[in-house]
């Protein structure tokens, strides 16, 4: 259990735009490969900021957070990750499926011990192998509980819950898997169970942030996930665009076919006091990195369609230290908002 903060009086640091204020939930997709873990953690970092205790969740199995957080694989506990500024605490949290399923029994059905039984003899793997929808249930059932805890005194344990999502081919059919066991079960704990997650998942406490790259296949699934969660009337928050460049190729400096003017460079490197030999293999990183640069213009220009709150973290060579995570928690903050400081637990 998490033990019952100190008041505090601390105003939290303002978020950026797409951060809406009042959501608990915040929900982080992307297609793998995009840095969606590192930048649900980045975010999580930024909502400590001021004083909020926030948890941070994986539900994949693959110990991502405890990765990032160079720390021991996590048990099915919450765990501190990390203290911020003024007071503020983040934890992280591994849900396994079969413990989550064993917790659900004994929670509405009193069958701790029988759960256990199941687990020992493969049934729970088994039942949630044959219908991965039940696995989705269990797992957005137990976000839902850490959203709505509350402590001794009725307050929430933790002012927000930061969900480091399954990708965006699949984040629709997680989030909306409640919704077919609400179909099935009419009455009792589960038609309850369901219905407050639906609740949650569908209103103003929880909002869907999407991880994207600069890259075709990054962007059309963005874009896919876009159209299908508006579609669910699930609310979708601010466009990520992680590893974005800088834009350092001028307009006349590279030409349309990549070349180079190698007698300009060779002179503008000389007044550098650079030899003129670099000219040639410089040329040719500016025609590829002109050629990138070109394809991410063409890219924003079809985020540009979204018409979505967007948020730019910088490009960090992988893997991403938890001092670079404390940076890039900075641009989840308004601007001149206060830098997120913190400590290991």
């Amino acid at each position: 259990m998490v033990a019952t903060r100190a008041a505090t009086h601390v105003a939290p640091a303002p978020l950026a735009d797409g951060i809406p204020p009042q959501a608990r939930l915040h929900v982080v997709t992307g297609k793998g490969g995009t840095g969606k873990t590192t930048v649900a953690a980045s975010l999580a970092l930024a909502l400590a900021e001021g004083g909020r205790r926030v948890l941070l969740v994986e539900v994949e199995s693959r110990q991502a957070i405890a990765q990032l957080f160079d720390i021991p694989p996590m048990n099915y506990a919450e765990t501190r990750l990390v203290r911020t500024g003024n007071g503020g605490e983040l934890f992280g949290l591994a849900i396994d499926p079969e413990e989550a399923m064993i917790e659900y029994l004994e929670m509405f059905y009193g069958l701790k011990r029988a759960g256990k039984g199941l687990k020992k003899l493969g049934a729970v793997d088994f039942v949630t192998t044959l219908a991965p929808g039940l696995r989705d249930v269990l797992l957005t059932g137990k976000v839902k509980e850490s959203v709505v805890r509350v402590d001794a005194s009725g307050k929430p344990v933790y002012d927000a819950v930061v969900l480091d999502a399954p990708p965006t081919g699949r984040i629709v059919r997680f989030l909306d898997a409640t919704r077919e066991v609400q179909k099935l079960a009419k009455i009792g704990s589960i038609a309850d169970q369901s219905a407050g997650v639906m609740k949650l998942l569908h209103g103003p406490r929880t909002a869907v942030h999407l991880v994207t790259l600069l890259e075709e296949m990054p962007v059309q699934e963005t874009l896919d996930a876009v159209a299908d969660l508006n579609r669910l009337e699930f609310r979708v928050g601010a466009l990520i665009v992680n590893r974005a460049r800088p834009h350092l190729i001028g307009a006349g400096q590279v030409a349309p076919d990549g070349a180079v003017d190698l007698t300009a460079l060779a002179n503008g490197l000389k007044r550098a006091g650079i030899g003129a030999e670099h000219a040639a293999p410089l040329a040719r990183e500016m025609g590829e990195y002109a050629e990138r640069q070109r394809v991410e213009e063409q890219n924003q220009a079809r985020l540009d369609a979204l018409d979505l709150p967007r948020i730019t973290l910088p490009d960090l060579n992988p893997p991403v230290e938890v001092g670079e995570l404390k940076d890039l928690a900075a641009c989840f903050l308004a601007p001149g908002a206060v830098p997120v400081e913190g400590e290991g637990a």
